[in-house]
């Protein structure tokens, strides 16, 4: 983990030199880009391990940055917001940000997040050696990070190939919104669990014709079953 290359994306200088500092000085190297246009071009030069990303920014602002490199890669986001509202982090987890941290903040913390999510995604970098699993005729390719029914490839999202990884590896096992969204995005409290409701419905929607199914289990959670 020490010497990854993280970008920190903001139009305030400031901030990007409080968090550099502290990054640094824990080993990690750092880049910056003060709008959103800079930064998919460093993201596209530099491939950096993690992107420290702002949601106010000039030029294409941070959720069309993050839906960006939604579609294209897993590269870990952490999203700034200068706001402690519900709305922004339910939006930015929907598109796939791994984690959020609200300014002001303490760059103590910034770099903890930093560290966590790297931790958290690794075993996903790691997944080249992993077996495809199947549940029915549903396949799931861990290294190759692909879905299929029948041999029909699922367009998914980072998000939705995670829960879906994560209810394959649990198959048949009642796993609450809590706990699903611990073990996908990460988060260890309460109050963001609409987020698991919604990207089990886009499954569900795109998972026609699998007899792999993901069933609600009442005032629980979710579990796969096969049909």
């Amino acid at each position: 983990m020490p010497n990854e290359l993280i970008l920190v994306v903001d139009d305030e200088p400031h901030i990007i030199e409080l968090a550099s500092l502290y990054l640094k000085q824990d080993g990690f190297r750092v880049i910056s880009a003060a709008d959103g246009v800079e930064a998919l071009q460093r993201i596209a030069q530099e491939q950096p391990a993690l992107v420290v990303l702002d949601l106010m920014l000039p030029r294409l602002d941070g959720w069309e940055v993050c839906k960006r490199i939604r579609a294209e890669s897993d590269l870990p986001i952490l999203m700034l917001t200068a706001r402690d509202d519900d709305i922004d982090k339910i939006v930015g987890l929907e598109l796939g940000a791994d984690d959020y941290l609200t300014k002001p903040f303490n760059p103590r913390e910034l770099v903890a997040r930093v560290k966590a999510i790297l931790r958290r995604t690794e075993p996903r970098r790691a997944a080249a050696g992993e077996t495809v699993l199947r549940v029915g005729n549903l396949t799931v390719d861990p290294a190759r990070r692909e879905a299929r029914v029948e041999g029909r490839l699922i367009d998914l999202r980072a998000k939705e190939f995670d829960l879906l990884l994560t209810l394959v590896e649990h198959k048949g096992l009642v796993l609450s919104r809590e706990k699903l969204l611990d073990l996908v995005w990460g988060f260890d409290f309460y109050g963001q669990t609409r987020t698991v409701d919604v990207h089990v419905a886009h499954l569900r929607h795109k998972l026609a014709g699998c007899t792999a199914e993901i069933e609600t289990v009442w005032g629980v959670g979710y579990k796969l079953t096969e049909g």
